[in-house]
């Protein structure tokens, strides 16, 4: 043994000592249940270990509860995708470059996390990149950047239609995963330094198959989002553009049985992106309001059924702005609400958003920020701040019962 696996050893065993003495505490110091506060209302909060740095998230939970999403290395220059299991935090590494990230919810619950990685090779045309959105500090660009799939400890590179790079975002338990990546046509919608036209993709279940996604009448590119154990798959088309939401987000879309439906909007023209889709078809994302700025969207988070087509769901009292990033099997949807006073994770269900600081115990002080995921027993992963030391750091949330 090695003495860095050594020092993680000895790290993964403290983490498991403090949760524990945590719950102890926690159960301890909280009053029964009344009436007044359900008990599936109520949550037990932890923060988990980063990597070094000031900022971390958690992105994505599965049925098994692994945690999946990204910390800053320390000095926060960089940061790595990260796995938080059974108490443990693993570092998943890069394909060779200094960024990588779990940026979705992936909801595989058989072992397989994907995400995005860059590589050791210098992105030969100058573009930025879907990936540089997801990557902080001056390494975010100049590197190609793939989308990887991290399996027995081993994270692997996924292929691009021919073009440079590419993005991976969810993964079902079929072994499919979805994503967009670049093919080698110079696309005059594209924005510079934009230069290739995408696609939506579905790699997999085969190790070596990629499969491009139809688009809608008038588009020239798009990107999958997320897929579900049926084989269907969300996700936007419209213009190359920035590779970056906007004008690619032209239309949120459904792909079913080899057909692409677009799902509608909330007035918005551009900014229309799922972010989920649960195992009955019920997707969740964010798009923008009526008449406004593109480039300084409002955007609200929305919920589309097949019954009932798609509907805003608004914002948090006072706030202006939402997104809806995580849904489960029982229609709990989570993200998060922003205004003046700030960025406040949400949970909305039977028609109600609620803010989850509310239903957090009195001795967790951290804010509950952002709200990434949530499997089907309602357990839910994201962002909370500490006003204390002004990190940011992944967090669980546990239902009490």
């Amino acid at each position: 043994m090695t003495t860095q696996q050594r020092r993680t050893l000895g790290f993964h065993m403290l983490l498991a000592i403090l949760i524990c003495a945590y719950y102890g505490a926690t159960l301890a110091q909280e009053p029964a249940t009344s009436a007044r506060e359900p008990a599936t209302h109520q949550y037990h909060v932890i923060n988990l270990p980063s990597l070094g740095g000031a900022r971390s998230i958690g992105n994505s939970i599965n049925n098994r509860g692994w945690v999946a999403g990204y910390s800053n290395l320390s000095g926060d220059q960089s940061r790595h995708a990260i796995l938080w299991r059974h108490g443990l935090a693993i570092d998943l590494g890069t394909l060779g470059g200094p960024n990588s990230n779990v940026a979705w919810p992936v909801k595989n619950s058989r072992g397989i996390i994907v995400g995005i990685a860059q590589t050791a090779t210098p992105e030969p045309l100058g573009e930025r990149w879907s990936c540089s959105a997801f990557f902080p500090g001056p390494n975010n660009t100049g590197f190609t950047c793939l989308g990887f799939v991290w399996e027995d400890g081993v994270m692997r590179a996924l292929p691009t239609l021919g073009g440079n790079n590419g993005f991976a975002t969810a993964a079902n338990n079929r072994g499919q995963v979805v994503g967009w990546a670049e093919n080698t046509f110079r696309d005059p919608t594209c924005v510079a330094p934009q230069v290739l036209q995408f696609r939506a993709v579905i790699w997999g279940p085969g190790r070596h198959h990629i499969e491009e996604l139809p688009l809608l009448p008038g588009d020239t590119s798009s990107a999958a989002t997320a897929i579900n154990n049926r084989g269907q798959v969300v996700g936007i088309s419209g213009a190359c553009d920035q590779a970056v939401g906007r004008h690619t987000a032209r239309h949120a879309v459904l792909w079913e049985n080899g057909m692409v439906t677009d799902i509608g909007n909330i007035g918005g023209s551009a900014w229309n992106t799922p972010m989920a889709i649960n195992q009955r078809g019920d997707i969740v994302g964010f798009a923008s309001l009526p008449g406004g700025d593109p480039n300084a969207p409002i955007l609200h988070a929305f919920l589309w059924t097949k019954h009932d087509g798609i509907r805003d769901l608004g914002t948090l009292p006072g706030d202006t702005s939402s997104q809806a990033y995580g849904i489960n099997k029982r229609g709990q949807v989570v993200g998060f609400s922003s205004g003046a006073g700030g960025v406040r994770a949400f949970l909305w269900e039977n028609g109600f958003m609620r803010d989850l600081n509310t239903l957090k115990p009195p001795s967790y002080t951290g804010r509950l920020e952002v709200a990434g995921d949530i499997n089907d027993i309602g357990e839910i992963t994201g962002r909370a701040f500490d006003p204390s030391t002004s990190v940011r750091s992944a967090f669980l949330a546990i239902p009490r019962n």
